[in-house]
């Protein structure tokens, strides 16, 4: 989830995490991460905070105000729910699209530049 402020509109945190927030805390399926000490009064979420709890990176670009949340580890302890990369296609060398997916069950190293 990428975000222009450190504090979001609740429903713009719920749609861009899965978490909902409720008068119990942040929930999840079954796991709900209590908020104490969290100011939400006004719908705005403080992210800082709340990214701490639910055990979510938090990556700035300062220069372009810019701030991307990382997945969760409070539902599972790890940052990820896999390790199998989604099925992407991607152009391959000579431009024709490759499925990951017809990789496997070989190991796929995903390198990826960007000129900015």
């Amino acid at each position: 989830m990428i975000f222009e402020s450190m504090h979001v509109d609740q429903a713009v945190f719920e749609a861009g995490t899965g978490w909902s927030i409720k008068p119990e805390g942040a929930c999840k399926g079954d796991v709900c991460v209590p908020l104490f000490g969290i100011d939400r009064s006004d719908g705005s979420l403080p992210v800082e905070p709340l990214a701490a709890r639910l055990g979510m990176p938090i990556v700035a670009n300062e220069t372009h105000r810019l701030w991307a949340l990382g997945p969760d580890t409070a539902t599972t302890g790890h940052a990820l729910s896999s390790a199998t990369a989604p099925d992407l296609v991607l152009p391959d060398i000579n431009g024709a699209p490759c499925r990951i997916s017809s990789l496997r069950p070989q190991k796929v190293v995903l390198i990826a530049w960007a000129s900015w």
